[in-house]
């Protein structure tokens, strides 16, 4: 059975004194036993690595902190140029959130973030995880940080075989119970280390493991967290069209909600101009929730139509109109043609 309680020996001094030596240099990131970070970097950090990895995150995370050094800046950057800035990152609505949480903290919280969990939570994406990060590694107050990393070392320290969709409430209550009152902060960054590090999905390191010792999984490791077998992603297929003219294409603002809402992208479903369309190219790119088969199609007309609703960009500067994945794709597969 899963246990609930503190082990006889805590792994918090253990994990922080391991942290003291091997923490990662992140840009966001205080060294330990410095002052506390900046809490808009925090967020900005946070909220960039949802379902994104550090490797991916920091080149986003260093353009976006020299073009907007803090929230006010960034509430008030233009909507299309986050977006743009954002290009690439994946998770949209992210950037739109991003957007919308900056100009609250600006025009209701006086530019300042708040410091508790619970009004932390009425900023727009920012959940539970998000939340207790900040508390607890910009203000060095106690709080429970629970991401993915830290549920993997949970479930294998204490070999909790209920799936993972099913354990979430019980991996957090195992959290909570090693979590100090001290040093906090540290702490929640020493524990996702020591998941992103040592404790890894794939061939674990446990040899190197300051917790080892007591570690109820260690000798399965692959076995934790378990997790439930996942469905199959439905399929989808759609048209995209590369409309050229005079070294220029159309490109079109997504609606502002929905998927890839407020991006620049190529025109979808129904052909922008009639014409003698030639088929191009037929991409694969995989969203959260499915899977896209997108065949593009590609027309030359002699001048731009100006009557289209859209944007004439020229082509030798495609790379920098902030196209998401799936359409830079479209553009590279177009252009390799």
């Amino acid at each position: 059975m899963p246990q609930t309680e503190a082990t006889p020996t805590p792994i918090a001094p253990r994990l922080l004194a391991h942290y003291d030596v091997h923490a990662r240099t992140l840009p966001w990131r205080a060294p330990p036993g410095s002052a506390l970070p900046n809490a808009y970097r925090v967020w900005l950090s946070e909220m960039m690595l949802q379902q994104t990895t550090v490797a991916a995150v920091i080149p986003y995370y260093e353009t976006f902190t020299r073009r907007w050094p803090d929230v006010s800046a960034l509430a008030a950057a233009a909507d299309e140029d986050v977006m743009a800035a954002w290009a690439g990152l994946g998770y949209y609505s992210r950037a739109r959130s991003l957007l919308k949480a900056a100009r609250f903290v600006v025009t209701q919280c006086g530019g300042h973030f708040p410091r508790s969990e619970e009004e932390l939570r009425q900023l727009p994406g920012v959940g539970p995880y998000t939340a207790a990060a900040i508390v607890a590694i910009a203000y060095g107050k106690h709080a429970v940080v629970v991401d993915g990393n830290v549920e993997r070392v949970m479930a294998r320290y204490h070999a909790v075989s209920t799936p993972l969709s099913e354990a979430k409430a019980n991996l957090r209550a195992l959290a909570a119970s090693h979590t100090p009152t001290d040093r906090a902060g540290d702490y929640a960054q020493a524990v996702m280390d020591l998941g992103a590090t040592i404790c890894t999905p794939r061939a674990p390191k446990c040899l190197l493991c300051p917790i080892a010792e007591r570690c109820a999984g260690k000798l399965d490791p692959a076995r934790y967290p378990a997790r439930a077998i996942k469905a199959v992603k439905p399929q989808r297929s759609d048209s995209a069209y590369w409309l050229e003219s005079n070294g220029t294409v159309l490109l079109i603002r997504r609606p502002p909600k929905g998927l890839l809402g407020g991006m620049r992208a190529l025109p979808v479903g129904e052909p922008p101009v009639e014409g003698e369309w030639h088929y191009a190219a037929t991409i694969q790119h995989v969203f959260t929730h499915f899977a896209l088969t997108l065949a593009v199609h590609r027309l030359t007309v002699a001048k731009p139509v100006e009557s289209l609703d859209g944007q004439w960009w020229p082509v030798n500067d495609i790379a920098n109109a902030g196209l998401p994945s799936v359409f830079r794709k479209a553009a590279l597969a177009v252009l390799e043609n």
